[in-house]
């Protein structure tokens, strides 16, 4: 007697990246067993049969790479189900196909659920048909996604102006100069002339990267309330934004206040600080003229109004500006009491104690508030948090049942707080011509920000062949699927490290695109390994 497909259901498994695994009851001479396939993995059996006279459900493909946010969408998973378990009790029926070796094989439960290859195809479908995604993909060739990034004074000496590869930015934004008590700039010491070879470099190189000067930074917000509070005030600061345009031949300007009508780093702030900064964006557009760039650093909620409630309509706002630069990372790091994802992705299982404070979710907010969607630039990090910690998994993120996390924390995350390095020196290598055994220690990043670039270069990431990363030194490499987070913990040395990839950069730059978003930036270009993170995802926003 022919086996019968009994009833279908579905579960999630993560290696090597979070995909869907659909699950079959079969019913073989009263034996039971349950199957667990990918959907790759039918096409694959469908390939080595000669299927002809029978249809898999419809393949659903995304725009670049995993969405896992997709998840949610329970009727394209049941329609998946459906269609998988009618296409095998058709094969089983047919005489051509039941007695097949490879038929009867495929049913042969097996300890590994399927194999390590991942395919695109096994990530729960888009609710784009292939032919509606392809057209879809004509229809918005003409657009160009931006991938930008943040280019720090302080990394000219590693990373100088002239050995800049410019065809990887359309944008760089000089950070910084600050606000001063005369609402004018300061600048440190030889960024002026840093800014100079900036900008005649990405000039000579001929591939119309732009160069904005980016004012403020977490540590040089103090003044912009001062700056901001008086329509004199505001006058003389925007005379010397401009001023700084016309002198450097810059792009435009890129605010960076942290935050307005918020604590930030301690920063004096009041009730009408984005009232006055809707006045200030209001002249600088005057100033600089239409061509010009004018963009702001924001969290992942709209500026905080009078009322104490993040603005609901903040289309005067967008009227002003060309884009709006969300700084989804520094959501959960050194401070939180346990390790949790530096830039989460999504609130992926519902679980996060911070809900407000993802990719989706700013996306969400933003958009609600009425900015437009082509207006938003995707913050990405390329940098983690190394904590002490014996953790082997990131419980950071989650709500806490015993009400650790008070509400005001959940409300609002430590934001920015170690954006200019404070660990200069990259940790010890791992001996790399040693044993198997070499360790790599990074007690001494802990409580810190580490570079991915130092992640590799101690050995903790190593380079595969296919220009992804892998686990090295003693660490072992994990995956966080409630935000879509990588990260490595080495239990023995009491370290956890949180931080992005290849896999994930991709997803969130492939998530902005999705979306219809401008875009995505870094920050910041020094700390990538060369430009291996920036290459992942100029080509998740297909560049």
């Amino acid at each position: 007697m022919s086996p019968v497909i009994k009833r279908v259901g579905h579960t999630t498994a993560s290696t090597p990246r979070p995909h869907i695994l659909y699950t079959f009851e079969v019913d073989t001479d009263g034996k039971i067993d349950i199957v667990k396939k990918r959907y790759s993995e039918f096409a694959a059996l469908s390939t080595a049969l000669g299927v002809t006279n029978l249809e898999l459900p419809p393949k659903r493909v995304l725009s670049t790479t995993f969405i896992p946010s997709a998840w949610v969408d329970d009727t394209l998973i049941a329609e998946r189900k459906e269609g998988l378990k009618t296409y095998l009790t058709a094969l089983l029926a047919d005489p051509k196909y039941r007695d097949n070796g490879t038929l009867k094989q495929f049913l042969v439960p097996t300890l590994l659920a399927s194999p390590r290859q991942f395919s695109f195809e096994d990530a729960l479908p888009s609710t784009l048909s292939r032919k509606q995604a392809q057209a879809l993909d004509v229809s918005t060739a003409a657009t160009t996604f931006i991938a930008a990034a943040y280019y720090p004074d302080w990394s000219a000496d590693a990373f100088p102006p002239e050995s800049l590869d410019y065809s990887k930015f359309d944008i760089l934004n000089f950070a910084f100069a600050v606000p001063n008590s005369s609402s004018t700039l300061t600048w440190d010491s030889g960024s002026q002339a840093i800014l100079q070879r900036l900008v005649t470099s990405a000039k000579n190189s001929g591939k119309g990267t732009k160069i904005v000067l980016s004012v403020g930074g977490w540590g040089g917000s103090t003044y912009f309330h001062q700056a901001c509070s008086s329509a004199a005030n505001r006058s003389t600061f925007v005379s010397a934004l401009s001023s700084a345009v016309t002198t450097y031949k810059l792009d435009g300007i890129d605010i960076d206040w942290e935050y307005p009508n918020n604590v930030g780093a301690g920063n004096p702030f009041g009730s009408a600080d984005a009232a006055n900064l809707l006045s200030l964006l209001t002249s600088l557009r005057t100033a600089l003229g239409t061509s010009k760039i004018i963009s702001a650093a924001v969290t992942d909620l709209p500026w905080i109004g009078s009322d104490g409630n993040p603005i609901s309509d903040m289309s005067a706002y967008a009227a002003q500006m060309t884009y709006a630069n969300l700084m989804n990372y520094d959501i959960f790091g050194d401070w939180s009491p346990e390790p949790g994802p530096n830039a989460p992705l999504g609130n992926l299982c519902g679980t996060s104690s911070q809900p407000q404070y993802s990719a989706e979710a700013a996306f969400a907010q933003w958009t609600a508030a009425k900015f437009p969607a082509n207006k938003l630039l995707l913050g990405l990090p390329l940098y983690g948090y190394v904590l002490d910690s014996t953790k082997m998994v990131l419980t950071g993120s989650f709500v806490d049942p015993a009400n650790v996390f008070s509400t005001a924390a959940a409300e609002q995350p430590i934001r920015g707080a170690n954006k200019r390095p404070t660990h200069v020196a990259a940790a010890p290598a791992a001996d790399k011509v040693g044993t198997a055994a070499a360790q790599t220690n990074l007690q001494s990043w802990w409580g810190q920000q580490i570079p991915f670039g130092s992640l590799v270069s101690s050995g903790a990431l190593v380079k595969q062949s296919d220009g992804t990363y892998g686990q090295g030194g003693g660490f072992t490499e994990g995956w966080d699927n409630c935000s879509d987070t990588p990260f490595l913990f080495n239990t023995s040395q009491s370290t956890v490290v949180s931080y992005d990839d290849t896999f994930s950069l991709a997803d969130k730059a492939s998530f902005a695109k999705s979306k219809g978003m401008a875009g995505c930036f870094t920050w910041s270009l020094d700390q990538d390994d060369g430009t291996t993170l920036q290459n992942a995802i100029r080509a998740a926003l297909g560049k």
